[in-house]
């Protein structure tokens, strides 16, 4: 359970932060960059089991019908990367209170963001099962384009859905490669699928190894996709150095070498990850050369150390993902020191730019000596583990298998990619040690400012010497990426090694390009620009926002006629392809109706005459909700008590509400002004009626019960303790649906409540006063509403109600008070939309989430027995009241949004009277 328990207390301390930014504001960052080390500290207490080569995994059957569970495993290699994601963010946390500014709204809502997102990465790299870890890759992809897109600017916005197009297309891709899995092998188990490859042969494996790769490379930004990262730059530097150093970008990186077991020894995986990483590896190397903007040359770098990770994952050894975990963890040590230094000389400079930054050393000598030894890392020098990494990266590469060049060739691009690499890390220090000092006024920030960077960059300096501390989790972890071989023992010297010639050279030739920068800036401007994949992308959206719209016109009509002539038309034209149709049945003999039907049905045809001719509003009204009410009836004398109490109380709340809304309209209804489109309206209406009319005479008496509706009569109360079949697949077999459905009507609540707190009462309009005679009814009427409210939603599941019938009771109980008292009747007042909203969604989302605590599915029914003749407490009563509460919620918002009238309704009538 450790596992479900640090991911339950990451989303709490995202719960919590709004308390923690009230008690501390910007300060905040602090307990939850504690928070953070704790959920470390928690995962660590499992090292001892991890390292004996057993695993930490806890399950709860999630869809028993398909065998899917919602599992969370962690062997070494989870435990690597979430202890990344937790440490690297503990880091990030205590570096915000002193970099973030402004009110405390923002703080707020970076630290739940960043929180949250952490939370995703660690679902991520602990899922035990495809469909989990596929949620959470989706999560990870919306909290970076949540991330990203903050403050609402037009270049942040912009940089987010472009990094969300990019990376969710990546996520249809891998549930693409999931799919075909779970089809092929019959499982969605991550451990029944790595530990047996060899299941997975043929075309099967070539797609699913196709789409993994398109997945991986466009979460961790490799070309064609490499653009939407230093576009994401955007973002403040905190969210830079989180998302891009330790998190986000990794996920693809702990893909691929998840998957690295499923495709050992497939020459198309390893060609594909060496060849796509090490070109990327170097063009994006050249393009960081490029750069005078400091974030932008991290953001190219990032693309750059990406591909080198991603080639050397390609050699496909264990010697290689040892390497390769080894350097991801040098990596997010190093660039997120740099990513805060940065951030922290934007903050004190007011620039990013290396030519206004000459001299530096001299008025902030801390911050430059840091950023110089994070910079050694990068270029992978001694001491640091860089250099370490670098040079197992150099080995791995050069015992590339297939042809006998390939290793030659592998290594010879990993030395460009890092001899340009050691070139632009030499150019940031010097911009900054060079030259006259421009700003002098400048000063070292204050230490705990510098604290986050100082830590990461010492660490990573110290784990050079000391990088065998590390050998038993990473050896652990590239067991884990690929059982197939033995990983070699880490050291920081190994002799005079080819591996330390090419590291030697590395050094000599980015020595050598850096002394001749002048040469090389300018044959790097000579050279052609890649081809514009942002722009592409763009014009690629622009243009299927255009289809959109051009598909969308007849939508926009102004006024209700075109929607409802369409699925009206569309019924009759149905009709006529039946009747055309070969074979159609002819109707059943016997009765036509019931003398009860026929009475119904002289009621209602003058009633709905009423309607087309009537021109008052009230009158229409009025002979609408007799309508509702004669249908209500019929459905009473045919056995459906449910579906007529439903449409009875949803008749007579449309009534309360349109009332509501036309209080400000005309009395008179006006007439339409030409006899054409009346005419057609008409004809429309006769053939739809007729339509529907043939059809029921055709199908009536010959539909049978089906297969799940004699289930659901047999097994319903044995299954959910629930005699009422309609509330038991609504609260119990179907609960995930109405959660859906219900967590619409919070929405539309919460919307109505933002509308609402935009309203303007005009200047000089009172309220117009009370209503003796509806005042009266209310006084009377809204006690019994309201007592007959909680009878409906208690007997729910036994009897005819429920949450949903219970809420439009009530919910006609307030509109009756608002009709009798303009000025705010007291239950109105007394009840707010948005916290009725918000403790329905936590009820309901509760209800499914006790049932897994106590080792069951989510939503499955539990009960605690009470005696006599109280209602049992169980969790579909529990669901229910989540329901109750959403759907008043959305009802007490709409009244109150047409309660007030806006400064708009009002205006006309104020002009009139001037």
């Amino acid at each position: 359970m450790i596992l479900a328990a640090v991911l339950a207390w990451q989303v709490g301390l995202a719960a919590g932060v709004p308390l923690l930014t009230r008690r501390f504001g910007r300060d905040a960052g602090y307990p939850l960059a504690a928070g953070y080390l704790i959920a470390a500290g928690l995962l660590l207490t499992s090292l001892p089991v991890i390292l004996d080569d057993r695993e930490v995994a806890v399950a709860w059957r999630w869809l028993p019908a398909l065998e899917v569970t919602a599992a969370l495993r962690m062997d070494a290699l989870g435990l690597t990367f979430a202890l990344l994601a937790l440490g690297v963010g503990a880091l990030i946390m205590a570096y915000c209170p002193r970099y973030l500014s402004g009110d405390s709204a923002e703080h707020e809502r970076v630290y739940v963001t960043m929180t949250l997102f952490a939370a995703a990465m660690l679902g991520l790299v602990l899922a035990g099962d495809l469909l989990v870890l596929l949620v959470f890759w989706e999560l990870t992809s919306i909290g970076s384009f949540v991330l990203i897109g903050q403050g609402g600017r037009p270049a942040a916005t912009r940089s987010a859905v472009q990094a969300l197009l990019v990376t969710v297309a990546g996520g249809l891709a891998l549930l693409a490669a999931f799919v075909l899995l779970a089809v092929y092998l019959g499982t969605t188990s991550l451990d029944t699928i790595v530990a047996e490859p060899e299941r997975l042969t043929g075309g099967p494996a070539l797609a699913v190894g196709t789409l993994v790769i398109i997945a991986a490379f466009t979460k961790s930004a490799q070309l064609p996709f490499h653009f939407w990262l230093p576009g994401a730059m955007v973002a403040i530097t905190p969210v830079s150095a989180y998302l891009h150093a330790a998190t986000m970008v990794k996920a693809g990186i702990y893909l691929l070498m998840r998957f690295s077991a499923v495709f050992a020894g497939a020459w198309a995986w390893d060609v594909t990850l060496m060849a796509v990483g090490l070109l990327t590896a170097i063009l994006g190397a050249l393009l960081a050369l490029r750069q005078y903007d400091l974030k932008a040359l991290l953001a190219y770098s990032t693309v750059s150390q990406l591909g080198l990770l991603v080639g050397v994952i390609g050699v496909g050894t264990p010697a290689a993902d040892a390497a390769a975990i080894l350097y991801t963890l040098a990596h997010a040590l190093f660039k997120a020191t740099l990513f805060m230094l940065v951030g922290i000389i934007d903050h004190q400079a007011g620039s990013r730019d290396m030519r206004q930054l000459s001299g530096l050393h001299r008025v902030m000598p801390v911050t430059v000596w840091l950023t110089a030894l994070a910079a050694m890392s990068l270029a992978g020098l001694p001491p640091t583990i860089g250099f370490v990494g670098k040079e197992a990266i150099f080995e791995s590469l050069g015992e590339a298998r297939g042809v006998w060049w390939l290793g030659w060739l592998a290594a010879g691009l990993g030395v460009l990619a890092s001899v340009l690499t050691f070139a632009y890390a030499a150019r940031l220090v010097h911009g900054m040690m060079e030259g006259p000092t421009r700003q002098r006024q400048l000063h070292e920030p204050s230490w705990a400012f510098l604290a986050p960077a100082a830590v990461a960059a010492v660490t990573a300096t110290a784990l050079g010497p000391t990088v065998a501390v590390l050998n038993p989790l990473v050896q652990r972890a590239a067991d884990d990426a690929r059982p197939q071989g033995t990983p070699p023992y880490l050291a920081f010297w190994h002799g005079l090694t080819p591996a330390l010639g090419l590291s030697v050279l590395t050094v000599l030739l980015g020595t050598l390009m850096f002394l001749s920068r002048v040469r090389v800036d300018r044959w790097l401007r000579a050279l052609p620009t890649t081809p514009p994949f942002a722009e592409l992308l763009e014009r690629g959206r622009q243009g299927l926002l255009g289809a959109g719209a051009v598909v969308a016109r007849p939508a926009h009509a102004p006024g209700p006629a075109p929607y409802l002539a369409r699925p009206l038309l569309a019924v009759v034209v149905l009709a006529v392809a039946a009747a055309a149709a070969p074979g159609v049945a002819a109707p059943l003999g016997g009765d036509l109706g019931r003398p009860g039907d026929w009475l119904l049905l002289c009621l209602l045809v003058p009633a709905l005459t009423g309607m087309l001719v009537a021109r008052s509003a009230l009158a229409a009204i009025g002979l609408t909700g007799v309508v509702g009410l004669l249908l209500s009836a019929w459905f009473l004398t045919i056995g459906a008590p449910d579906v007529a109490l439903t449409l009875m109380l949803v008749e007579v709340l449309t009534a309360v509400v349109v009332m509501l809304a036309l209080r400000q309209q005309p009395s008179r209804l006006t007439t339409v002004g030409r006899r054409w489109p009346v005419a057609g309206a008409a004809l429309l209406a006769v053939a739809t009626g007729a339509a529907a009319a043939a059809g029921a005479a055709v199908l009536t008496g010959r539909a049978q019960l089906s297969g799940p509706g004699r289930w659901y009569l047999d097994q319903a109360e044995e299954s959910t303790g629930g005699a009422n079949v309609v509330n038991t697949i609504l609260v119990d077999f179907r609960a995930l649906d109405t959660v859906g459905e219900a967590v619409v009507l919070a929405v539309v609540a919460l919307g109505l409540v933002r509308l609402a707190g935009r309203q303007v009462e005009p200047a000089g309009k009172k309220p117009t006063g009370d209503d003796v005679v509806l005042g009266f009814a209310y006084r009377m009427l809204a006690p019994v509403m309201l007592v007959a409210s909680a009878v409906l939603f208690l007997r729910g599941h036994e009897e005819i109600g429920g949450g949903f019938i219970g809420a439009l009771l009530a919910g006609t109980a307030v509109g009756l008070g608002q009709l009798a008292h303009p000025g705010g009747p007291p239950l109105l007042r007394r009840l707010r939309a948005a916290p009725l909203a918000a403790v329905g969604l936590l009820a309901a989302m509760a209800a499914g989430l006790v049932p897994v605590a106590a080792g069951r599915a989510p939503f499955a029914p539990l009960a605690l027995g009470t005696p006599g003749p109280v209602p049992s407490l169980s969790t579909s009563l529990l669901f229910d009241l989540g329901v109750y509460l959403m759907v008043l919620a959305l009802v007490v918002a709409a009244v109150r949004r047409l309660g007030v009238p806006t400064a708009g309704r009002a205006a006309p009538a104020a002009g009139g009277a001037g």
